[in-house]
């Protein structure tokens, strides 16, 4: 009986992974345009972008999470898809401040969303 039930947990631990594995690579990559900014501002502040770079930096250098605010007002949380996970400001502080195109799979949940970076850049400025 106790190897049937050794046998069972190991099956289900197995199809969980499994499971986990299928969703993640069903999520699309997707492109989002937007500022990095300091999450509290985005909130608190209700900022359409960043009052300066030097502020989203000084923010983000006493802990702060920065964040993407997209140009549709969605706040995307960068995440890294690692156990253990990573904060992901040390990738988006070169960009503090400024307007990014990210790409990276997008992950919902109740009302948030949050992004696996693969790709950032400054976006080139239009005239």
């Amino acid at each position: 009986m106790k190897l049937t039930t050794t046998a069972s947990k190991a099956a289900l631990l197995v199809l969980l992974a499994s499971a986990i594995c299928v969703s993640a690579a069903d999520t699309p990559t997707v492109t989002v345009k937007g500022y990095v900014l300091d999450s509290a501002c985005a909130f608190t502040k209700s900022l359409s972008k960043p009052i300066s770079r030097q502020c989203a930096i000084s923010c983000a250098n006493a802990g702060s999470q920065l964040v993407i605010l997209a140009d549709d007002g969605t706040i995307y949380w960068p995440i890294a898809d690692t156990t253990p996970s990573s904060g992901q400001n040390p990738k988006l502080l070169p960009f503090a401040g400024d307007k990014v195109v990210a790409s990276g799979k997008v992950y919902q949940r109740g009302g948030s969303k949050a992004i696996v970076i693969e790709r950032i850049e400054a976006q080139a400025s239009q005239k």
